[in-house]
């Protein structure tokens, strides 16, 4: 987090302090109980500033992090808008397609049922006139035998 004013305080407070028992130190004294006191509050003071630009870097580094994961989020909700679109659009294709086949489907449909229909006429056609000339052949063969067997009769 950053540091306040009572923070800056809290260090001119003792900072003087600390001077006085490093000079004390370095001249050979021992240190009282209130100056390892001392010490260990400003050792303890940097401790927590450094970890609170820890954190600050911690806290910018979410940050940064939560902003990707916006622009990441943004860009796969145009990734799924483009994908739904162009699903759509083949939906479409699809549609027009099969409404296609099924025309075409339809006239072949259509144009085999009258071919066949053409078909059955000309078989019938054809049948009839089998059945007619054979018709025609059995009574000129009857024809021929009856008079045939008339002339026998006679001679």
């Amino acid at each position: 987090m950053n540091e306040t004013k009572v923070d800056d305080m809290l260090i001119e407070m003792i900072e003087p302090k600390i001077k006085e028992i490093e000079q004390r130190f370095s001249d050979g004294e021992g240190l009282t109980q209130d100056d390892i006191n001392t010490l260990l509050l400003k050792s303890q003071y940097n401790h927590i500033n450094h970890l609170d630009g820890k954190l600050n870097e911690v806290t910018a580094s979410v940050t940064g992090l939560e902003g990707k994961f916006d622009t990441l989020e943004g860009k796969f909700e145009l990734l799924k808008t483009d994908i739904e679109s162009k699903f759509d659009v083949l939906e479409g294709k699809f549609e027009l397609l099969k409404t296609d086949l099924e025309g075409k489907f339809e006239l072949l449909k259509t144009d085999l049922e009258s071919k066949f229909e053409l078909l059955k006429t000309d078989i019938e056609v054809t049948i009839q006139k089998a059945l007619n000339k054979n018709m025609l052949v059995l009574v000129a063969a009857m024809g021929f035998f009856l008079t045939l067997s008339k002339l026998i009769d006679k001679f």
